[in-house]
């Protein structure tokens, strides 16, 4: 009788336990993502995992092409890729990492700076290729080899030189204070607040979302006229490709930031779920807040492998 007590008594307890044990479970799903992608994603997270508890978002910043990298070479596990510019993964990661991706939002360079900038009071749109070339003036790009960022730096001042009629002028900028290039956009932001630098070329949603100054730049030169493809389009730029020692070239375009689920993601099923819920309204709407506006319709270049969840939102 004591016997029989005890062990309903051991059950009790241990069943409990385990039904604990399997509720609290979450699903990891982890996240690459562009360096100027923090903010909304980390918005879109905390909505996300508030809707879903028994999901975890794990998100890892990096300059686009790294995060590339870190599924090609490096093979580490990732759910989902978001890219600053959508050649990227079309290019490094379609098609043996990836089958597919849609392009969502875009962006623009602009010049950022803040109030303890030189010549802060004395810059705008017409002077600041004088005022940057100064020699007690230091600004700062990211790494075009990391981060498209970086390459799209050096394709605005290549699209300057000709639009202003400055000979040499991207040459003169691409000489200039290059122990000030990080690896992606982002990292440019502490070397403000610190006053290391005076100016960075940045997208204009990281200026709005750090609340900084910024000159607006022509559409001739800023990358985020749609109309103006074929003019971007007459630059190029050599980067570090897939594998060491290779290189491949990128022209100019409109900014396009893409997203993708790598083919052998580990939590493809949830990840679907959280790329509905980014390419919603809702999710639309935190990259509105963020300074980024998305591109509306979505589009892709592989129609026909898009999975059937999404396939609603290229309409």
């Amino acid at each position: 009788m004591i016997r029989n007590a005890l062990i309903f008594f051991l059950f009790v307890i241990i069943l409990p336990g385990c039904g604990t044990s399997v509720s609290q479970k979450s699903t990891d799903i982890v996240i690459f993502h562009a360096g100027s992608l923090s903010v909304p994603f980390s918005r879109l997270k905390e909505e996300y995992e508030k809707r879903n508890p028994g999901v975890s978002i794990l998100l890892e910043a990096a300059g686009s092409l790294v995060c590339a990298r870190k599924i090609t070479e490096l093979k580490k596990p990732c759910d989902i890729m978001a890219s600053a510019d959508y050649y990227v993964i079309d290019k490094l990661l379609i098609p043996d990492h990836a089958s597919w991706s849609i392009r969502f939002a875009t962006n623009e360079m602009v010049i950022a700076y803040t109030g303890k900038s030189r010549y802060s009071d004395e810059i705008d749109s017409s002077n600041w290729t004088d005022i940057l070339l100064r020699a007690d003036v230091i600004y700062g790009r990211s790494d075009p080899d990391k981060d498209p960022c970086g390459y799209r730096a050096v394709m605005s001042l290549m699209l300057a030189e000709s639009f202003y009629n400055i000979p040499g002028l991207a040459r003169r900028f691409i000489a200039k204070d290059r122990d000030y290039i990080r690896p992606k956009e982002v990292d440019l932001i502490a070397l403000m607040e610190s006053n290391a630098i005076d100016y960075m070329f940045q997208y204009r949603s990281v200026a709005i979302q750090h609340k900084l100054s910024f000159i607006e730049l022509p559409d001739e030169i800023n990358l985020g006229n749609p109309a103006l493809g074929d003019l971007y389009g007459t630059v190029t730029l050599d980067i570090d490709g897939s594998r060491p020692g290779e290189k491949m070239k990128v022209t100019g375009e409109y900014i396009n930031y893409s997203l993708t689920i790598p083919r052998n993601a580990p939590s493809a099923e949830a990840a679907e779920g959280f790329v509905s819920f980014l390419l919603s309204s809702e999710g639309m709407e935190i990259f509105r807040q963020s300074g980024q506006e998305p591109i509306l319709p979505f589009s892709t270049d592989q129609p026909g492998l898009i999975p059937d969840n999404f396939k609603i939102y290229l309409r």
